[in-house]
Formats: structure tokens, C-alpha cells, sequence
């Protein structure tokens, strides 16, 4: 039975580049965007909640979020959640809501958010080289048990190594937009 499986190894490179956009989603702009509150959790009825479970986000302006809280009880957790969450924000009560006004950022704050954006692109390319490391591994595995030939393992690398490259070049696209979008603010 072969290990070598292309389509695995695709939707693993795949998977890599998926997560690397999910964190990027999450460095702030200077604009306002929703998913900046997603790794937000919150202590409400005895046990840590993520604040999309407890509350709506929304982004009202440009340089506002809105987060309205469905049980008024859980306000104040909710706005100590988002203090602790060491995002630079500074919550304002009003009524069932949470105003969230987004400070502006220096330019030395824009410049670490591009550098940790390079960092985010560095382990995505090196989970995706892991994973052709593995697609190189099981072929050269399956050659030994005489599962495929010579010739059909040097044609699935060089199919490996395409798939790699094509997703270290989106890995550089995805991370050079991001980094774009934080320093033309």
C-alpha cells in the first residue's frame, strides 16, 4: 500500500496558508475589523468562553468596534476580557454595549505589527516545507517496498516541489499584502 498521498499533501499546504491568513486577520490595521476580537475569551458563568459566544461584534466605523453583550450581566466580564487581552484597546460601557474606538497606530507599532506579519509568513512556509519533507519521505518509502518506480517517484517529487513552490509564492503574496496594509495607513 502506497503512503504517498498528493492530495493530503496538497490540502496540508493548503491548510498552512488558511492558517496564516487567520492570524494575519487578527493584526490590527488601523481600520476596524471584527476578527481582531476573535482570540478575546471571557470568564462568564464560571468558565472561559470565546467573546463570540457571549456577544455580537460588529464594526460600526471605520475606527470603531461594537461589541453588544446578549446577557447584561456578563458586561463587566466582558470588558475585563478585552483589557486583559493586551490588544490596546479601551472599552466604553454604554448601555448593553461595548464601544471599542481604535487608537492610532505609531509608526513603531505599525513597523512591529509588519515584522510579527514576516514572522506568521516564516512558519506558515515552514509548516508547508514539512510537509513536502513528508511527501518526499513517503515516496522514497514507497520505492523501497517497490510500490512505484524510479521514474514515478522523481516525477511525484518534482510535483511535490511545484505544489510546494506555489505555496511559498501565495505565502509571500498573502504576507506582502498584509504588510502593505499595515504600513500605508
Amino acid at each position: 500500500m502506497a503512503k504517498y498521498d498528493k492530495a493530503d499533501i496538497e490540502r496540508r499546504m493548503k491548510g498552512a496558508v488558511e492558517s496564516l491568513k487567520g492570524d494575519l486577520s487578527g493584526l490590527r490595521t488601523g481600520r476596524a475589523n471584527t476578527s481582531l476580537l476573535d482570540p478575546v475569551v471571557v470568564e462568564v458563568y464560571g468558565a472561559m468562553m470565546p467573546l463570540n459566544q457571549v456577544a455580537t461584534v460588529s464594526a460600526p466605523e471605520p475606527r470603531m468596534l461594537s461589541v453588544q453583550v446578549w446577557d447584561k450581566s456578563n458586561l463587566i466580564a466582558v470588558e475585563k476580557g478585552i483589557a486583559k487581552s493586551n490588544l490596546g484597546l479601551n472599552p466604553m460601557i454604554d448601555g448593553q454595549t461595548l464601544r471599542l474606538p481604535l487608537p492610532d497606530l505609531t509608526e513603531e507599532r505599525r513597523k512591529d505589527l509588519a515584522k510579527l506579519a514576516g514572522e506568521y509568513g516564516e512558519k506558515a512556509k515552514i509548516a508547508i516545507r514539512n510537509v513536502r519533507r513528508d511527501g518526499m519521505e513517503a515516496l522514497k518509502d514507497d520505492e523501497k517496498k517497490k510500490d512505484i518506480s524510479e521514474d514515478d517517484r522523481k516525477r511525484a517529487e518534482d510535483e511535490v516541489q511545484k505544489m510546494t513552490d506555489n505555496h511559498v509564492a501565495e505565502t509571500d503574496t498573502v504576507v506582502a499584502a498584509k504588510v502593505k496594509e499595515i504600513l500605508s495607513q
